[in-house]
């Protein structure tokens, strides 16, 4: 058990090691740790929705298309540009793929969608992003109505800087069925940009059905951010999703400058995730807690979502992992989580865990030779530890993390962490 797990410890190394080597600076391993507790903590005294095994909080009005970013009913998220008239050293679209073409040409909507419709009867949400989907109404418009057509029945959301909100855009998405409008203000924009912005979700108030914020949330911006609260509330705006603060694998000179580090571990479970958000922010995953509670004991009746980069990849996980549902039965999802998991023990313990599995019938267990293991289903943990108490055993249980890949020459499950068994 203890070669795997320094196996596992070992990725995380090479990995932190690699963007160390490139400039790249990280925090001390869990450094704000004891604060993050004791904030998670006055959220639950408080009632605070606890998501996706804590990668996602909510008080309030919670978006339907956030509910379903983890859900089942399928949701997707298109482009009709990457062009911006915004220049933020955060912006991620440049760590996608082929931005520099989309950039030039704009994105290939229409073939997205009918992929998109040949893989789906139906999609419970659809969004519009960019780019700045502003910048071309009548594109944007195209791509509301085709979604419309092919998903009648989804909530449509878009995704704007806000200040190119004009009454003629607004009336005319309103009118194409757009259900949700979410305005993004930057924390270091001048104030009359900001005022722009605020008055953009005053006037979608008055067409479009939700309005909503999604910002991230930077270290340092506490005093800023509880004036843009107090700003949103009195707008009227149904909710704010505040996201943690990340570095998208460029731009780092910016990040720098203004002293910022790296979340250290960078995830929860060490995967090549493809979400192009980048790493976490040190310190932004705190305040937004703070944000919450303060937000929450001032009374203000807006909304507040905080979905952590680590909700981002539950979001990809769920979508591999939902397809082998059932499909080995030694592996099981977790609900919070969306890993496939099972139960695991090493070297010398696996005698005594094949022995009390064979006990209770469990014809699913599988042995691993060369890595000296055996996995089985969860279902059987807790009467195997059991039995090997009473035989004056204490086996070391793992819980083991896989994900179900799929590729042009096959599918196959492969395990990406082990964990030791949570005792209830």
């Amino acid at each position: 058990m203890d070669r795997a797990r320094a196996a596992y410890a070992r990725v995380e190394e090479r990995y932190i090691s690699a963007l160390q080597e490139k400039g790249l600076a990280f925090d001390e391993p869990c450094a704000h740790e004891e604060e993050r507790r004791r904030l998670l903590e006055q959220l639950r005294e408080r009632g605070v929705t606890f998501r996706n095994a804590g990668a996602s909080l909510s008080w309030g009005h919670l978006s339907p298309a956030c509910v379903e970013c983890t859900g089942v009913d399928g949701s997707e998220t298109f482009s009709t540009t990457f062009r911006c008239h915004r220049d933020c050293y955060f912006c991620f679209n440049r760590n996608q793929a082929d931005y520099e073409r989309f950039f030039r040409e704009g994105c290939p909507w229409e073939e997205g969608l009918a992929r998109s419709a040949s893989e789906n009867e139906s999609l419970a949400c659809i969004g519009l992003t960019g780019g700045e989907p502003l910048l071309d109404v009548d594109a944007s418009i195209r791509f509301l109505e085709a979604a419309k057509e092919r998903f009648p029945e989804a909530h449509l959301r878009m995704y704007t800087s806000g200040d190119l909100l004009t009454e003629d855009a607004a009336r005319r998405l309103r009118d194409v069925g757009l259900d949700e409008i979410r305005f993004s203000v930057k924390d270091d924009d001048p104030a009359p940009l900001q005022d722009a912005v605020v008055a953009g979700m005053r006037l979608a108030k008055r067409y479009i059905p939700s309005v909503m914020v999604e910002m991230p949330v930077i270290p340092g911006a506490e005093a800023h951010m509880k004036g843009l609260l107090r700003t949103f509330d009195e707008v009227g705006v149904d909710g704010i999703n505040m996201l943690e603060f990340c570095f998208p694998f460029c731009n780092w000179e910016e990040f720098e400058r203004r002293g910022f580090l790296l979340k250290r571990p960078p995830f929860e479970v060490m995967y090549d995730y493809g979400y192009s958000g980048g790493l976490a922010i040190s310190g932004s995953e705190e305040l937004i807690l703070e944000l919450m509670v303060w937000a929450i004991d001032e009374g203000l009746g807006l909304g507040l979502h905080y979905c952590s980069l680590e909700n981002k990849h539950r979001s990809e996980i769920r979508q591999k992992n939902e397809r082998a549902r059932g499909l080995h039965p030694c592996l099981e999802m977790d609900e919070g989580t969306f890993f496939l998991q099972c139960g695991k023990a090493f070297g010398q313990d696996v005698p005594v865990v094949r022995d009390a599995l064979s006990a209770l019938g469990c014809a699913d267990a599988i042995e691993d030779a060369q890595e000296e293991s055996v996995a089985f289903p969860l279902a059987y943990m807790d009467e195997v530890a059991r039995m090997a108490h009473e035989q004056g055993c204490a086996p070391q249980l793992q819980v083991a993390y896989h994900v179900y890949e799929v590729e042009d020459d096959g599918a196959y499950f492969i395990d990406v962490a082990i964990r030791d068994r949570v005792r209830a």
